[in-house]
């Protein structure tokens, strides 16, 4: 995951290096990764304005946040550590952040009955900002993405049965 990551920034570096100078691009660089498919992860580089935020998942089915707090216009630098022994097939965590006016419930469920590794169900994939990779006991997953704009959105982890205690807000001041 760390080579992703740099492949991320990597990608980005160039991106930003490659366009004019004026603020104008910086801010059409920003819309374009806002928009980008949650598949597509888009490069995002670190800035000044980076916030850094640490998110543990435990064997218990349990965050150690509930509540996430940025402001709108910064990177996240999210990382999801795993500090359990049990492994992905058993006891596998994700870290999803909803659109807004998504319905948790409907999407948790959904996302129970999902193929692929990180399940997420196909025909929901549109109502995904950004999403870590699904992982075990001791690995652990970073994302940068930019901030939605100003409201509350929910995150949830979405290994089947999880999002009914794996879940909290994520609010963009």
């Amino acid at each position: 995951m760390r080579f992703r990551s740099f492949v991320f920034l990597l990608a980005g570096t160039l991106a930003v290096s490659c366009g004019s100078n004026d603020s104008g691009s910086q801010s059409s660089s920003q819309e374009a990764a806002r928009e980008a498919a949650p598949a597509e992860q888009a490069a995002v580089v670190p800035t000044g304005d980076t916030v850094n935020v640490v998110l543990n998942a435990d064997d218990n089915m349990r965050y150690d946040k509930n509540l996430i707090t940025v402001k709108e216009g910064q990177v996240v630098e999210l990382v999801l550590n795993h500090t359990g022994t049990m492994p992905l097939t058993a006891m596998g965590h994700n870290f999803v952040l909803l659109k807004q006016d998504v319905n948790l419930e409907d999407f948790g469920n959904a996302a129970a009955r999902a193929d692929g590794p990180d399940h997420i169900p196909a025909e929901m994939a549109s109502d995904v900002i950004v999403h870590t990779r699904m992982i075990g006991g001791g690995e652990s997953d970073t994302i940068y993405f930019l901030t939605p704009a100003k409201g509350r959105y929910a995150f949830l982890c979405t290994f089947p049965g999880h999002f009914g205690v794996m879940k909290g807000r994520f609010v963009v001041e």
